[in-house]
């Protein structure tokens, strides 16, 4: 028989060992090893995806599988697809990447950022370059595989840029623009602007019901997959003359405003383009008339997406004041250029107190812009209490996930266990999507008074079911739970 006191320190050495690791040495332990890291961050609740492009969340594999079935010819010169099957001496038909391995891998590269090492191209330029690629081939039919890739990752839901507002550009031009809205606008519905904003809605219709078939959803309505819910977010081309941007303004907010499904309206293309630059405060001015028309449609805007250098001085001082200011964004997309704006300090506390998140794409800024690191204002936006989220922006494109974009925070920026809960409830939280919050403030401490006694409760369904953000907030906190359990 052992000794009462050695007996006694065996027990409390058993006991010890049988207690749960908590979650935060947990992830503190995982930190030092990054596979293990990616493991646990890959199935770790995400929430949402806040800032994806369609287009360029595809990967080139796919658009390349599809060009091979459709049989599109290949530009070998531009290492581009066609959009042709006729094929000319020296453009082989796609399917050729079948058997091709050294063309595919070269087309590969040249619709992505993999293996780019700048040179006589800079990141920006091969990354802008890439849509015109691949374009030949289209995207809308590619919802499903973002929604897989969202289910696996254990994301619940995602903004998706899909809507492109390039369809009215025609409209614009045959109108034109004098600089009066009100007038131009009357223009622009006379000239049919309503059967455009309808086409659009029908083109929506096609991309649903297209994300439904491939993911069988009217079988399995309750896969994974079917169950991440997608808002589109309809996006301005800014990279066209004034009367069209016009013109696509004013159809997506009405698009917005008519149908559910778009849950936003936002500008893209390059930042620091001619008409991005030159007209960029004309563009503000759009969107703040469009807004006086059309009040409850939300607006995120890429804003502060560049870097010195890449324009000249002046054209760093405004572009993410102007898009907080002057076109009422909820959200901001990037926000790299902060601390060259005028007044960064008083433009901090302004979106600190309007509670304006800003959607942080660390990947894709350090591929284009080449800022990372301590050189990017993640923590810059935390420490002044900004809220912020991760996003892909274009995983495809730029070779990447949901999960890598916390794995890069984590590692760069020795982020707690804590601080990730945060980051995903905010990407809940700032989502448009509809009806009211599931939490009684944005601290994430008290639910609102219908859930008080638990999810399960009568109050607590009725409002859930009113409310789409409530209902995700709540799933995300289940979700979080049961993760925390298995983790343990």
């Amino acid at each position: 028989m052992l000794p009462r006191g050695t007996a006694l320190l065996l027990l409390t050495a058993t006991l010890f060992a049988a207690q749960p690791v908590s979650i935060e040495r947990r992830f503190a332990e995982l930190k030092k090893n990054p596979p293990g890291l990616y493991a646990f961050l890959y199935k770790m609740p995400k929430g949402a995806d806040l800032h994806n492009h369609l287009s360029g969340a595809v990967y080139a594999e796919n658009f390349l599988e599809t060009a091979a079935d459709r049989h599109l010819c290949v530009d070998r010169a531009a290492l581009a697809l066609l959009e042709t099957s006729t094929c000319k001496p020296g453009q082989p038909d796609a399917a050729a990447i079948r058997s091709d391995n050294d063309l595919r891998n070269a087309l590969i590269d040249s619709f992505s950022m993999r293996n780019f090492v700048p040179g006589r191209e800079s990141g920006h330029d091969h990354f802008f370059a890439t849509f015109n690629k691949f374009g030949a081939v289209g995207s809308s039919e590619y919802v499903a595989e973002i929604a897989r890739r969202a289910a696996d990752q254990n994301e619940s839901y995602v903004e998706l840029m899909a809507l492109s507002g390039g369809s009215v550009n025609s409209l614009g031009e045959s109108v034109g623009f004098n600089g009066d809205f009100e007038a131009t606008r009357q223009k622009l519905e006379a000239a049919g602007l309503a059967k455009r904003v309808a086409a659009l809605k029908d083109s929506l219709d096609r991309t649903e019901q297209t994300r439904i078939t491939k993911l069988g959803c009217r079988d399995h309505a309750d896969s994974a997959a079917c169950r991440v819910q997608i808002g589109y977010v309809y996006q301005v081309l800014r990279e066209f003359p004034k009367e069209q941007i016009f013109a696509q303004v004013l159809a997506g907010f009405a698009l917005a405003a008519s149908d559910p499904r778009v849950v936003a309206v936002n500008f893209v293309q390059a930042e620091d383009g001619y008409h991005s630059m030159t007209d960029y405060h004309l563009h503000m001015q759009m969107v703040d008339f469009a807004k006086r028309l059309y009040p409850s449609v939300h607006i995120t805007l890429h804003a502060g997406e560049l870097a010195p250098g890449l324009v000249p001085p002046e054209g760093l001082l405004f572009h993410i004041r102007d898009a907080v200011e002057l076109g009422h964004a909820e959200r901001i997309g990037h926000g790299v250029d902060l601390m060259y704006e005028k007044d960064p300090q008083s433009l901090l506390r302004e979106m600190r107190d309007r509670h304006i998140d800003v959607e942080i794409n660390l990947t894709s800024n350090d591929g284009i812009l080449g800022v990372k690191g301590d050189q990017h204002p993640f923590q810059t936006y935390r420490r002044a209490g900004v809220p912020v989220t991760l996003s892909t922006d274009d995983e495809g494109v730029n070779r990447s996930d949901l999960t890598e974009e916390f794995v890069r925070a984590v590692e760069t920026y020795n982020l707690s266990w804590a601080d990730l809960k945060e980051l995903v409830r905010n990407s809940i939280e700032y989502s448009f999507a509809s009806g009211s919050s599931y939490w009684k403030d944005r601290a994430y401490k008290t639910v609102v008074d219908a859930c008080a006694a638990g999810r399960k409760s009568a109050d607590c369904r009725a409002y859930l079911e009113k409310n789409d953000k409530a209902r995700l907030g709540a799933d995300l906190e289940e979700r979080f739970a049961a993760f925390e359990r298995t983790t343990n």
